[in-house]
């Protein structure tokens, strides 16, 4: 009982230490009516109203200011704490290797190079799946490089082997593919490949959506790791806000009216006049009625105040 109704207190955001304090004093078979009056004598508040009662940390920033600020501090977050705002990352690693060997040799830097691009950004949660036989020596039909740094990103618990093995000197590999989706889709991440996997994507309709919307492709330009500034089109989010959990949405650019100041569209124009301040103006037609609006009811006024003095 007293298990059952600490947790429905602190659902409600009170503290443990003075729900404690309260089913001391009222007793353990205290009803829960009891128990909220009890607390809320006491003063004590939720954590969501005490986060309202605190003063905001954030900065106001002048708009259009061109800040190199890094991403960490876009949302008044704290610096150290990335995991919180930036999502999980997943690096399919052969084809990155692959892709940076030029399709001919799988090139461990490349992944050494897509992960380092993560880490600088802040990610925190960063996992690169690769098949257990690449531990293998290399072989004149699969040749490796640098394969020393395998070693180095497992010992760092970054890089995870997917099962293989050999029966009857025949090597039997699991899918990897699968493995990568299927931790990406449960962490909520991103997938980082330039593989659409289109099997997966005809199994799982939830995994279509997830591939589709998730899926970071990339370039190598001279040992760059290289992913594209706009990952589902011109039209979609940005990379910053495509690796955030929680996206900055960007300020409303308006554009300029190619009529200036011969547009006759007034209010209804849906570019920009900078000579039209706030952009809430009358059409022409309407500026000129309020104009001779103010005399013509001076007459009216004048010729009434005549005919009564009459």
């Amino acid at each position: 009982v007293h298990q059952s109704k600490l947790d429905f207190f602190c659902k409600l955001g009170y503290g443990k230490q003075d729900i404690c304090k309260v089913l001391e004093n009222l007793g353990q078979e205290a009803l829960e009516d009891d128990v909220l009056k009890e607390l809320i004598r006491m003063g004590s508040k939720p954590q969501a109203l005490e986060s309202q009662a605190e003063p905001s940390s954030l900065k106001l920033v002048a708009r259009g200011s061109c800040s190199t600020t890094p991403a960490s501090k876009w949302l008044g977050e704290d610096e150290h704490d990335s995991s919180s705002y930036l999502r999980p990352i997943v690096i399919d690693g052969s084809n990155v290797a692959m892709s940076h060997g030029n399709k001919e040799v799988f090139s461990c830097w490349g992944i050494q190079l897509a992960v380092d691009w993560f880490r600088e950004r802040g990610h925190t949660y960063i996992k690169v799946f690769v098949p257990l036989w690449r531990k293998e020596p290399p072989r004149q039909d699969s040749p490796i490089a640098d394969q020393h740094i395998l070693e180095e990103l497992e010992k760092q618990s970054i890089l995870v082997y997917t099962p293989s093995r050999k029966v009857k000197g025949k090597r039997v590999v699991c899918y990897d593919d699968r493995y990568i989706v299927k931790v990406a889709y449960e962490k909520d991440g991103v997938i980082v490949s330039n593989d659409h996997y289109r099997d997966l994507q005809n199994e799982n309709p939830e995994w279509k959506w997830f591939i589709e919307q998730r899926l970071l492709m990339y370039s190598f330009v001279s040992n760059r790791f290289m992913p594209p500034d706009d990952p589902l089109g011109r039209h979609g989010p940005t990379l910053n806000n495509f690796l955030s959990k929680k996206p900055v949405l960007p300020e409303p650019k308006w554009q300029p009216c190619p009529y200036g100041k011969k547009c006759t569209y007034g209010n209804k124009c849906k570019f920009y006049h900078p000579e039209r301040p706030q952009q809430a103006q009358l059409s022409v037609a309407d500026e000129l009625r309020a104009k001779t609006k103010v005399p013509l009811t001076l007459e009216k006024e004048e010729k009434r105040n005549c005919s009564l003095h009459r």
